[in-house]
């Protein structure tokens, strides 16, 4: 079957070779050739008007959608190809040709080329071997590293991505400024980690980021002091004179580090461990109004969650003893007593009208 499509005038007939349809006159002239865009591509078949035509990208065709006659064949997709089949894991083969946008956490381009194991074959590992000696760009593999390992912690301790990801601007941050140039690593992301958390309203005090990351509460704490003044500067900086312009990746103004980590925030998950959960806005009510009377002042978060849950729990009919609440909220029995005994001296102006309301009685609190 020949696949050359003739062309119709609008009554009908057919055109011959060098014809070309004008509007102005029913007969056709000479003349010399050129693309006439108003003529219309019909089936010589079905002579549709408005044509029914489907394009095959897949094969480059163009087919009438009625009779099924191939029209024109090896047709060529000028449209951009958007599409990628990263999802569809057959022996680690991606026939992708767009690629990853560039990741701002990571230094230069990327746009590499890197040798895969293929079918882990001997000469696929030495080749890949090989690369990876003579690549030298260590710096995006020693931040590649921190970034798996930071997305790992916030999952394994189900933190959600938006502390993950500025966990990562922070660490990107420290990279850039050589802030901790030999200092370790995982006392870098502790740092980041804790940071992230108080930024999001997810508080974490410095003996949960230690269960964590296996870090330690002063070295946490050094980190945590050394990126806070580093903030500060860069604060400065991006708010002066020379910021406009300077193109900053990552802005240090969108980190408030002013906001310490309080005791309502550290209540919800005590609550869930000691089982107490219907509890929870009473306790984190308690907890705010032992902050605005001052009650407590100059002790801990952790302190205060354990005599707020202390005084909670007895006054609604749930009682959990110090020894429970300690360990849960990582302090000693006796640290959630001293604390206790300040908020009883004061417990008629702590108790609400409406904790009695809702089975709360002041009887069942011990005495301090």
């Amino acid at each position: 079957m020949s696949l050359g499509v003739p062309s119709f005038a609008p009554d009908g007939r057919q055109l011959s070779p060098g014809e070309v349809w004008e509007e102005t006159t029913s007969a056709p002239k000479q003349q010399e050739w050129r693309e006439d865009l108003n003529v219309l591509l019909i089936c010589p078949d079905c002579r549709e008007v408005p044509p029914n035509l489907v394009e095959n990208f897949s094969r480059g065709d163009t087919v009438c959608g009625d009779c099924g006659r191939v029209l024109s064949e090896r047709n060529l997709d000028f449209r951009s190809e958007w599409r990628t089949f990263s999802n569809d894991d057959q022996g680690n083969d991606d026939p992708s040709r767009i690629g990853d946008a560039a990741n701002p956490l990571l230094h230069g381009s990327q746009l590499h080329t890197e040798i895969a194991f293929g079918d882990a074959s001997n000469r696929h590992r030495e080749l890949s071997r090989a690369q990876n000696k003579s690549n030298q760009d260590k710096t995006n593999k020693s931040l590649s590293a921190a970034y798996a390992s930071i997305s790992h912690l916030c999952e394994q301790h189900s933190m959600n991505k938006v502390i993950a990801e500025s966990a990562k601007l922070l660490y990107k941050m420290t990279d850039d400024g050589k802030l901790f140039k030999g200092k370790s690593q995982d006392a870098v992301i502790a740092g980041c980690i804790f940071i992230a958390c108080r930024q999001h309203g997810y508080g974490r005090s410095f003996r949960e980021i230690y269960k964590l990351t296996r870090v330690s509460k002063k070295e946490i704490g050094r980190t945590f002091k050394i990126l806070e003044a580093y903030i500060n500067k860069k604060k400065k900086e991006q708010d002066g004179p020379k910021a406009a312009g300077s193109g900053a990746v990552i802005n240090a103004g969108n980190f408030n580090l002013t906001k310490a980590t309080t005791a309502s925030e550290l209540i919800g998950r005590a609550c869930s461990r000691l089982q107490i959960g219907k509890l929870e806005m009473i306790a984190k009510d308690c907890a705010n109004k032992v902050n605005t009377l001052g009650v407590a002042a100059g002790r801990s978060p952790l302190s205060i969650t354990g005599a707020v849950l202390f005084l909670v729990s007895h006054l609604m009919g749930s009682p959990k003893s110090p020894k429970e609440i300690g360990a849960v909220v990582d302090v000693s029995d006796g640290t959630i007593r001293t604390a206790y005994k300040l908020m009883y001296a004061r417990l008629d102006e702590i108790v609400e009208p409406a904790w009695i309301e809702k089975g709360g009685d002041k009887s069942r609190v011990p005495v301090a």
